[in-house]
Formats: structure tokens, sequence, C-alpha cells
């Protein structure tokens, strides 16, 4: 028995959600830095504040994969994480840069960086069941073409997202300034534009998309029904330790590549507003009130855009590109091509010539968000689906907890406040990543693979 080949729309529904996740990301990206900023934190302190983001995702994916992988309701089995994640989101988001008005009870900062928490903890508990559901619905065949829609819906999110505040500013005229420790208007109005986006996506994929009962899934790969089995063994989130030991032999692999990929992309997103508006625009290092630093600021959010424009564009060659050199060497070149875009962008010399190093990095990122997971697809069993894809976000969040414990001291210590540095060391990173891509064994590539 094998399941039903979707068509390009039903595949594109299925992941349409991603498109609202991956817009408030993108705000979070490329704003929460100049905002915990404007509340008073030190350029050295923002990787101890985004520290929250990768615990989020350490603590609450593999936790979401292992129940979702046991949920199934008149709701599905995916679904209702879904929505539960997106409405959590969505309180996060509109509240984050409002948060002086709760100056009565904690200091801004502290409140902003709270809200920057339950963002990153309902992005997660959202985000993971969507990696799952494309490899529960989708055959073999198709999961580099479903990875690679939900990469492209992921790019056309973040551009908007990371667009909104220039737009807001430059087109509605609504300010970019406001008084000392507040937020701008603009930024506010874009973050409640997200939150509105992010429901509404989620709720397409909810309405769209039908999901394969458990039973089906067993039929699927030729093992015999579960569901009583299930019912008399009850979920223990214990099983995950085991789960973890018990990896496939290429999911080892990939969790190096994996490492060295988002150690590099933490960075940029901590560091490029304060490297770009220090290094680039030559404004003083303290200086984060000015209209200048708030220009720095948005021309950072087009520059976050473009290379998740490039990536939506890119996302839809990956599987012809994947076909004719394999997913594992299209990966290493993207990441290649992604790490000189990085050490580039320590020799432009005005903040136009950034655009081109953002366009390399677009390059790495649509296969980041792609072809790890179309590699892995095909070692999971799809009674692991959920708990695995959740396990590999080990390999997504531990660097960046690495990243940010260390990249503040680094940037204080070793690049006297030069956050530019910081981008340089992604970039070797990306680099690193990239040889290392090169030594994965896919599924066809050898038989030792455990799926237990």
């Amino acid at each position: 028995m094998e399941k039903r080949k979707l068509g390009f729309w039903e595949i594109w529904n299925m992941s349409f959600g991603f498109l609202g996740i991956q817009m408030g990301f993108a705000l979070q990206n490329a704003n929460a830095s100049r905002i915990l900023q404007t509340f008073g934190a030190d350029v050295h302190e923002l990787s101890w504040f985004w520290i929250i983001a990768p615990l989020m995702g350490l603590i609450v994916q593999p936790v979401i994969g292992h129940y979702s992988d046991r949920t199934w309701g008149r709701y599905g089995r995916r679904k209702p994480f879904f929505l539960v994640g997106a409405l959590l989101a969505s309180v996060g988001l509109i509240l984050m840069p409002q948060a002086d008005l709760f100056i009565a009870f904690l200091p801004a900062l502290w409140v902003g960086a709270g809200m920057l928490m339950i963002m990153d903890a309902s992005f997660n508990i959202a985000m993971e069941p969507f990696r799952a559901l494309v490899g529960d619905n989708l055959r073999d065949d198709q999961t580099t073409q479903g990875f690679s829609v939900q990469t492209a819906l992921i790019g056309i999110g973040a551009v908007i997202g990371s667009g909104l505040p220039y737009v807001l500013h430059h087109w509605f005229g609504i300010s970019n300034t406001a008084a000392d420790g507040s937020v701008p208007a603009h930024l506010i109005w874009s973050f409640i534009l997200g939150a509105i986006a992010l429901v509404a996506s989620i709720l397409v994929t909810i309405t769209t998309t039908k999901e394969y009962s458990p039973e089906e899934l067993d039929r699927f790969a030729g093992e015999s029904p579960t569901a009583a089995e299930n019912e008399e063994e009850p979920a223990r989130l214990t099983d995950i330790f085991s789960d973890f030991k018990n990896m496939p032999y290429t999911m080892r692999q990939l969790s190096w590549v994996q490492f060295f990929s988002w150690f590099g992309l933490f960075g940029m997103w901590v560091f490029t507003t304060p490297a770009v508006a220090h290094h680039v625009y030559g404004l003083p290092i303290d200086d984060t009130k000015s209209a200048t630093y708030q220009a720095a600021g948005d021309w950072v959010g087009i520059l976050f855009g473009i290379y998740n424009a490039v990536s939506a564009v890119v996302a839809f060659a990956l599987p012809a590109i994947a076909k004719r050199l394999g997913r594992k060497y299209t990966h290493a070149a993207s990441l290649a091509i992604g790490g000189f875009g990085l050490l580039g962008m320590y020799i432009v010399p005005d903040e136009n010539w950034l655009i081109l190093p953002m366009i390399c990095i677009g390059i790495a990122w649509a296969s980041i968000l792609a072809m790890p997971y179309a590699i892995l697809a095909g070692s999971i069993s799809p009674r692991k689906m959920g708990v695995y894809m959740g396990i590999f976000n080990f390999f997504i969040v531990i660097p960046q907890i690495v990243n940010a414990l260390i990249g503040g001291p680094l940037v204080k210590y070793v690049y006297h406040n030069n956050a530019i540095f910081a981008l340089v060391m992604s970039g070797i990173s990306f680099l690193l990543a990239a040889l290392l891509a090169l030594k994965v064994r896919e599924k066809h590539e050898t038989s030792v693979i455990n799926y237990d």
C-alpha cells in the first residue's frame, strides 16, 4: 500500500501555515536585538537574551514531537498543535514591542525578554509538527519537493515580515522614532500585523489538509497496525532519551552539519544590526537611539527580506538541482556560497553592497531549510517521524545555545565590541558545515540504519 501522490497545491496548502510562522519569526530575527537595546540591553548582552530562543526549542520540540506521534482525535494528529502554537505566539508578538506598558510591574527589558520566550516556545509548538506532517503525508519521491515548497513559503513569509517596518514607515508614514525607552510605532504595528497573519495562515492549513491515521501510516510502512499497542502502552517522555541513543546513522552525521550551520545563523541574526550600524554606517558602538541607527535597523530588515526572497526562489529549483547533483552535494555547495557571503560583509564599501552577500546567504538558507530534512526523512520510521524531527532540532538549538553563551564575551573581550567579527565567525562556521556535508551517507548509500 502506498501514499497518494499529492498535487502541487495540496502540498502548498499543507505547508501554508509556515508562511505565518516565518513572518513572525522574521520580525523577531530582524528586530528583537534593537527592541532589546531600546529597552536597555548592551550589545555584548544580546546573545544572552537570545539564548531563550534555542532553550525553548531544546525543551519544546522533542516533547511536542513525542506527543504528536501519539495523538489522534477528531481534529487530527498534528493540527491541534499548530493552532495552539499560533495563538500563543500571536500574544508574544503583540506584547513584546509594547513591553514598556508593564513597567509598573517589571523593567521593560525583562518583560520584553519574557515575551521573546513566549514567542519562541510557541513558534516551536507550531513548527515541529509541520516538519513531521510533510514526512507523514508525502511519499519518499515527493519529500524533496515538499520541503522545498515549505522553504519557499518560509521565504515569502520572511520577506513580508522583514520588510514590514520599512514599508510602514516609508510607504505609509508611520513614525520610526519614539521617546527614549519606547519602541517606534512602525515596529509595534508590524508585530501586530504579523500576529494576525500567523493565525490566518495556520487556519488555511488546518482547514485544507487531511492527515493519515496512525493505522494508515503503519500500513504504508509495511508494519502491522499498532493502535491497540499504543492504547496499552502509555507515552513516556523518557522514551525520548532511548530514541536519541538509537537515532539513525544518517542523522548522526547530519547533526554536525546542522551544528555549524546554525551556529553561524545565530551569530548573524543576533549581531547583524549592531554590525551594520557600526561597521557600515560608521555609528558609535553605544548609539542605539538615533534616527540613523533606526534607519540601519530598517535596512537590516530589508536585507533579511532579500535573503529570504532569494531562498524562496531557489527553493523551487532545489529538487531539480538535487536530482542532478545529489542532496548532500547540493547542500555542501549552498553552504559554501553562504559562508563566502558572510565573509564578504566585512569588505563591502557601503550598505547597498550588502545585497550581494545576502543573495549568497539566501542560497544557503534555502538549502538549510530543505536538504537536511529531505535527507533525514528517508531514514526515519513513520512511527518515529515526529519525535525524530523533534530530536533533530537538538542540533539546531544546541549550537545556538553555545553561540549565545560565548558570542557576547567574544564580542566584548576579543572583538572589542566590533560585532562585524561575529559575522566573520559565522562565515567560517558555514564553510565547516559545507565540508562536513560531503561526508554524510544517505540511506541509499548505507545499509546500516537503525530505525528503533
